[in-house]
């Protein structure tokens, strides 16, 4: 539902990439009434079709030119390997961060923008929109609340059938582990960071990925992940070329098991054996709404000083997996992520 904002409280947003992803953003933080938007976008085309389609009045072709105007926020939507040098330069600027995930593809600059981030006081989050599923609040709600006792285990799964909803695949940043593609990097981030909401950090982890299907591209579109969070283990699994688009997550407790099923908007328990699932329906959940709902929360963070959905640091972990992973795949091997110290600060 869109609030009623005053003049006053309205924010200057600029939405940095207008790809897919970052026109959803810019719709979404549009469709929340509390904003006033402009783009950044090295291609002049779509930048001047994504002004006209949404009613934008600012355009920019690069960051320095935007970068000299004044603007409250910026929503970072360019390949991830861009998104740490980017957001370091708005945060500098003074503007509070929306980064879309992942947050990078190394661990280059992290250090350096998270010091900036603190140095400047702006809120920088990172965009992992699943935390805005109501069925996953109320999920975790349960489980923080030890409504079912002790995590044990938790197995995530997902697939969809990519050429299906993002035909543009072969030509974009997927394509290029270096630019943040791959199912790693570009799905199984979402699980996992969701995984990590639920139980904690992954603490060790052994992954499994191979390119099976999908035309165009070398990079994996299938993966098995097992993990530990800390006493909870874990298992995910995902790919991009089955043709039932479906995402669930079961937790295993020692009195009781909970499940999200996204493609069916519920999540749902059992606390006995042999009884039947108990159902919590969210109802129509139109794919848009999470989106406005990150765009909601992101702006509060900057408004009223709310936590974000996904911190900075909570990012900054979950990137930490996406490379152990990789690393995992490389030596064929187990791999230990010691406990997140703070990064050490470039001067």
């Amino acid at each position: 539902m869109q609030r009623h904002i005053s003049p006053s409280n309205v924010k200057n947003v600029l939405v940095v990439g207008v790809g897919s992803i970052g026109q959803r953003h810019l719709r979404c933080f549009l469709a929340t009434g509390r904003v006033k938007a402009a783009v950044c976008e090295v291609h002049r085309p779509l930048a001047e079709q994504v002004a006209a389609q949404y009613g934008v009045e600012r355009v920019y072709h690069d960051l320095d030119e935007a970068l000299a105007g004044r603007y409250d926020a910026a929503v970072i939507a360019t390949p991830a390997h861009l998104h740490v040098s980017m957001a370091t330069r708005l945060a500098r600027a003074g503007m509070h961060l929306l980064i879309e995930k992942p947050l990078s593809t190394s661990m280059e600059g992290i250090g350096e923008l998270c010091g900036t981030v603190r140095r400047a006081g702006v809120v920088a989050a990172g965009a992992y929109v699943l935390r805005a599923h109501p069925s996953l609040r109320a999920m975790k709600q349960a489980i923080d609340e030890r409504r079912f006792g002790q995590p044990l285990q938790i197995v995530a799964s997902s697939g969809q059938h990519f050429p299906t909803y993002r035909p543009a695949y072969r030509d974009t940043y997927y394509c290029d582990r270096a630019t943040g593609g791959g199912a790693i990097q570009d799905a199984l981030t979402h699980l996992v960071n969701a995984g990590e909401w639920l139980l904690g950090p992954v603490c060790r982890l052994l992954a499994d990925a191979e390119h099976q299907v999908l035309d165009g591209v070398d990079v994996e579109d299938t993966v098995h992940l097992l993990t530990r969070h800390g006493g909870v283990l874990g298992c995910y699994s995902l790919n991009q070329h089955q043709a039932p688009s479906e995402t669930s997550i079961t937790v295993v407790c020692d009195r009781g098991t909970v499940r999200l099923e996204m493609h069916r908007q519920r999540w749902r328990w059992m606390s006995q054996p042999e009884e039947p699932w108990h159902d919590e329906p969210a109802g129509e959940i139109p794919r848009d709404s999470l989106f406005v709902t990150q765009a909601q929360a992101f702006l509060d963070a900057v408004e009223n000083s709310a936590p974000p959905l996904c911190s900075l640091p909570e990012a900054v972990q979950t990137l930490r997996v996406n490379l152990a992973a990789l690393e995992s795949l490389r030596r064929q091997a187990w791999q230990d992520l010691p406990p997140s110290l703070p990064a050490k600060e470039s001067t």
